[in-house]
């Protein structure tokens, strides 16, 4: 816990043009890691829709990471069509077809969520398709923190 929000930089492709460390600035943040062939992500795609719908409006950035587990996976605009089509994702994708961003996580598992407060320190991790009452938990102590710490609340939609 507390360990620096690493870079997102590397993707092969984004999906809904990527995300910068500017726009991340200050800014408490979610980075999900999913993959086309896993039944638990497209399972809870639209519980973490949900999520961004609620907490964006509160000042929390969402970001998914493709993280191919085979070379079938490999396929940008399969991953894509998937991450639109299917997945319904709205927030920015990276496709991290080397695992750039996947190894500097140190991420082994799909669906994985990485939630970091406004410094950018890691305040919750969560695997699997269990729990995920404590990611919403996790987001509200994050954003109750920031309140009592002063830290800005302004809203937008990554």
């Amino acid at each position: 816990m507390r360990s620096p929000l690493p870079s997102l930089e590397g993707a092969a492709a984004w999906v809904d043009g990527g995300v910068s460390a500017e726009e991340l600035r200050e800014r408490p943040v979610v980075v999900s890691f999913w993959s086309i062939s896993c039944h638990l992500c497209h399972e809870s795609a639209e519980l973490v829709a949900a999520w961004r719908e609620k907490f964006a409006q509160r000042g929390v950035a969402f970001v998914a990471v493709h993280q191919p587990r085979s070379a079938d996976e490999l396929d940008i605009d399969a991953v894509r069509r998937d991450a639109i089509d299917v997945m319904g994702l709205k927030q920015p994708c990276a496709i991290d077809n080397s695992h750039a961003i996947v190894d500097r996580f140190q991420n082994e598992f799909v669906p994985a969520f990485y939630i970091f407060n406004g410094k950018h320190e890691l305040r919750h991790f969560q695997a699997g398709g269990k729990g995920f009452e404590r990611i919403e938990a996790a987001l509200e102590r994050i954003l109750d923190e920031r309140d009592d710490e002063g830290e800005s609340s302004e809203a937008g939609t990554l």
